[in-house]
């Protein structure tokens, strides 16, 4: 099988059905315990975490094949940055290599739909995503992540994604290591209703510059971590995003909790939205300004991807 290049990928495609919740879901596994440092990045060389970890992604799989629907799929290598490999005592495995090979034999096993079916390298910020104090300078974050995203594209991942961004200096070095690889790449925040990144930045000016400066520039840009309801607040503000920005924004992965990153940070217990309720939301932000990448974050599992599935499907 033969990749679609993400272009054509996303250009034919009416609506493409993102993943659910990952690691939120291993974490409620009785026992599966998340590494410290990698977090699911080193299920793979455990037997019991890699089956834990397949079951899930084959929901997933399995939800998109059911509704026909194209399908992203991201690397479990949120964390798997080098720092984090060698704190992590992993330093002998190609851990973000290995991680997309495990995805895409999966994919491959489901015979013609996997030409359906784009894988993300994934990465993030390197500290909290939620806290935008801690981020790195434009020089830092490009040096820093350059090491991973050159793992991830020479992997054969169809495209990098650099999700969960509080801030935008990080964005803007992060998006400049993507670049160097060649991959077509894009870039995620997490967004407050009034349009702004969590360090204050508007919507507009971090889109504007990271296009203005970053050569090339993202394909795209998202949105994820955050209730459709809140994205939706964001994207139409009146001040601090513009037609430029619901051009360019392309997709959302929600949570189910409308509520603040700070508040959703300082959650005990999961707090979940009806699959029905979710569905309804997210699917409505491709009627009304035409996202077309649609899938879940925090809280979501799949239950709330295939009623999605079954609303983008009837609407495609």
């Amino acid at each position: 099988m033969k990749p679609v290049p993400f272009a054509e990928f996303v250009e034919h495609a009416r609506c493409i059905l993102g993943e659910g919740a990952v690691i939120e879901r291993l974490r409620r596994i009785p026992g599966m315990e998340l590494d410290p440092h990698l977090v699911n990045a080193a299920f793979l060389y455990d037997d019991a975490k890699r089956a834990a970890l397949e079951a899930i992604c084959r929901q997933y799989l399995d939800i998109g094949h059911d509704f026909g629907l194209p399908l992203i799929m991201s690397t479990p290598t949120w964390r798997a940055s080098r720092e984090r490999i060698a704190a992590a005592g992993y330093e002998e495995f190609d851990v973000n290599g290995d991680n997309f090979r495990f995805l895409d034999s999966l994919r491959r096993s489901y015979g013609e739909y996997a030409e359906k079916v784009a894988i993300c390298g994934l990465m993030s910020c390197r500290g909290d995503a939620y806290c935008p104090s801690e981020a790195l300078s434009v020089d830092e974050a490009r040096k820093f992540h350059s090491w991973q995203a050159g793992k991830l594209a020479a992997a054969g991942a169809d495209f990098l994604l650099a999700s969960t961004l509080p801030a935008f200096c990080e964005a803007q070095g992060l998006a400049a290591a993507l670049a160097e690889t060649g991959r077509p790449y894009i870039i995620s925040f997490v967004v407050r209703p009034e349009a702004t990144l969590l360090d204050g930045t508007s919507l507009r000016d971090a889109i504007a510059a990271i296009d203005a400066t970053v050569s090339p520039k993202p394909f795209a840009f998202m949105i994820n971590c955050t209730h459709a309801s809140l994205a939706r607040a964001a994207t139409l503000h009146e001040r601090n995003s513009s037609p430029m920005v619901r051009e360019r924004i392309i997709g959302l992965l929600a949570n189910t909790a409308a509520l603040s990153p700070e508040d959703l940070d300082n959650s005990t217990n999961l707090i979940e939205e009806k699959p029905e309720t979710f569905a309804e939301d997210v699917a409505a932000l491709r009627r009304e300004l035409g996202m077309k990448i649609l899938g879940g974050c925090c809280g979501t599992d799949d239950r709330h991807i295939r009623c999605l599935a079954a609303l983008l499907a009837r609407e495609a």
